[in-house]
């Protein structure tokens, strides 16, 4: 007796999304059956029909995310995927707490949707997670460099995995382990960040663990512990990378055997916290050089995310600007709008101190500029200002955000890099792509200051104009608004 081909019911008040969804589908020779609708999807589904549902959230007549519970309480082994243009955290936490099988942001890759049926088909019944209602305003983003991460988040979130979080200082690292902390089931309970590149070596055990009294000259009282403190919620162990091998091997201990004792204690205290660890070192480099325990990294780095740098995702800029204008605003400072063409020179900046040097710049424009409007003017001026001091110093001492010289930077660049291809060799033509990397950032900077203007431009660089014309084509580099 054949098989009946499996019924895809696609909701979708959009008819041009419903028609090129449902097209994909009935290739692959499945039955599709369309709902533009809130009761129409719930007619379908309380009515028997359909082996997984596509839903949009935001339709007229209702929301898909609030009408999932229902169903799936009615079908429970119905899965749900659904697809949203809103692409934020909040989006992506409730999809996965309200029982969706999958959550996929528009625009997708109408390939990694089919695929996505044919897993949800193939593992029919996937069980539903407590609903999540809490909002995340915190982590601003609906670039594509952040729909990975947020997923990954949503997937997580309701277990006790350890988490690794890496990316560049100022991405966020503390922010996204706040979250996953806050939409979890330990949410109740504390979340206690520690700072490991901060505690004196010789303190790093009684920091994390606690203390007895007269454990050592000066322990006067019993003291609990980042552990003992952080029960039942989430340790937070920021710059891991700075932690001791001393300290590493007692803390993989705690993580293999789930228990730990103070400092002077006999006792053995079970461990009830979930792991969040966060680092912008290359710590697979560092297991390398023996500086970190390669049987600690496996046991953190269990599911890993990678913040990118805002320089990946400038369309991020002018929402995390507003927001920062609206925080500012709410700290007692003027509140201020962006002009269009303030954005467009927010978007042309690299960013090295990522998210933190934007909020910092943009709160710092707050407090020193008047009016109601802050201009692509203002944003360059300010942005030379606080760098002024280092006009017309030698290129060794151009400190970046982070210390350190120019050179400095390069080379942690280049070992970076290296790393990523572990024994292999990068690709041919290496010395053109690194002076394409410079020299594109360089001429973007000094259009954005000069306001466009090609004979300042090229007179800052040294340039002939004719030169500095052909490097833009060549470079394929945006001109800045002028006047902007």
């Amino acid at each position: 007796m054949a098989q009946a081909k499996p019924t895809i019911i696609v909701a979708d008040d959009d008819m041009t999304i419903r028609l090129v969804v449902s097209e994909a589908l009935r290739q692959e020779g499945w039955i599709v059956l369309e709902a533009e609708d809130i009761p129409e999807l719930k007619r379908l589904v309380l009515g028997g029909q359909g082996n997984v549902v596509i839903s949009d959230v935001i339709m007229p007549s209702g929301s898909g995310l609030d009408a999932m519970p229902e169903l799936i309480e009615a079908r429970p082994e119905l899965p749900f995927i659904i697809m949203s243009a809103q692409n934020t955290l909040s989006t992506a936490m409730a999809a996965t707490g309200k029982g969706a099988y999958e959550y996929l942001p528009k625009p997708f890759d109408i390939d990694e949707l089919v695929s996505t049926v044919k897993k949800a088909l193939k593992e029919r019944g996937a069980t539903a997670y407590t609903a999540i209602e809490k909002d995340d305003s915190l982590i601003i983003g609906r670039s594509t460099a952040m729909q990975e991460i947020y997923r990954t988040m949503a997937r997580v979130v309701n277990t006790d995995l350890t988490v690794m979080v890496t990316g560049e200082s100022g991405t966020g690292k503390e922010l996204v382990a706040r979250a996953i902390h806050n939409h979890g089931p330990r949410a109740d309970n504390p979340f206690v960040p520690v700072n490991m590149a901060a505690i004196p070596k010789e303190l790093i055990e009684s920091e994390l663990f606690g203390h007895e009294r007269g454990a050592f000259t000066g322990a006067e009282t019993r003291t609990l512990g980042r552990f003992g403190q952080a029960k039942g919620g989430t340790l937070f162990l920021d710059e891991i990378g700075d932690m001791p091998l001393e300290a590493q091997t007692r803390l993989l201990r705690v993580l293999q055997e789930g228990e730990y004792r103070t400092v002077g204690g006999q006792a053995s205290i079970k461990a009830n916290v979930r792991i969040v660890a966060a680092t912008n070192r290359n710590l697979r480099n560092m297991v390398r050089s023996g500086d970190f325990r390669e049987d600690l990294f496996f046991r953190l780095n269990v599911v890993p995310l990678n913040l990118p740098p805002l320089r990946d995702r400038a369309d991020d800029i002018p929402d995390l600007a507003e927001h920062f204008l609206r925080k500012a605003a709410d700290n007692g400072l003027p509140l201020k709008k962006l002009t269009e063409g303030a954005k467009k020179v927010l978007k042309s900046f690299d960013w090295p101190g990522n998210v933190r040097e934007l909020e910092n710049l943009l709160h710092r424009i707050c407090a020193l500029y008047p009016g109601n409007e802050i201009s692509g003017t203002i944003i360059q001026s300010e942005f030379e200002r606080s760098t002024s001091e280092l006009a017309g110093a030698p290129m060794g001492m151009m400190a970046n955000i982070s210390g350190g010289n120019l050179s400095q930077t390069v080379r942690q660049h280049l070992d970076q890099y290296f790393d990523y291809h572990d024994d292999d060799l990068p690709p041919a033509g290496l010395y053109q792509r690194i002076l394409r990397e410079v020299e594109r950032p360089l001429i973007q900077k000094v259009l954005a200051v000069t306001q466009g203007n090609q004979v300042k431009a090229a007179e800052l660089l040294g340039l002939n104009r004719n030169t500095l014309r052909k490097k833009i084509r060549e470079l394929d580099i945006s001109m800045p608004a002028k006047g902007s």
